[in-house]
């Protein structure tokens, strides 16, 4: 499976052009572990060197947002040793709808 074609290359933002959305941020291709709890959704991603750098959301051992690149992606390998796949049949969406907890106004508690 290709990772990243080239209609999903030309339509990722640059890096950097999401930054003040914050959860309005809109992820437009996820990535994914088919037999681990992996999950990579890319809000940004341009051309460096010879490998492509994405900005996005990642899920593991625990959710954040932070870079990753195209190299990694293709080259890891699942417990069962499955690689990577881009999820097909997903459709772009806000980071706020994604992981609504890490984007949810913070409570300040009341002063006395």
């Amino acid at each position: 499976m290709q990772l990243l074609p080239k209609e999903i290359r030309r339509k990722l933002p640059p890096l950097g052009s999401q930054d003040s959305l914050g959860g309005k941020a809109v992820a437009h291709v996820k990535f994914f572990t088919p037999d681990s709890s992996w999950t990579f959704w890319a809000t940004e991603g341009q051309q460096d060197g010879d490998d492509f750098l994405f900005f996005g959301l990642v899920e593991g051992h625990e959710r954040e947002l932070g870079y990753f690149c195209l190299s990694e992606l293709e080259s890891v390998r699942g417990p069962l040793g499955l690689p990577i796949e881009r999820d097909l049949y997903w459709r772009p969406k806000t980071l706020e709808e994604i992981a609504p907890e890490m984007f949810a106004p913070q409570q300040r508690p009341d002063k006395a």
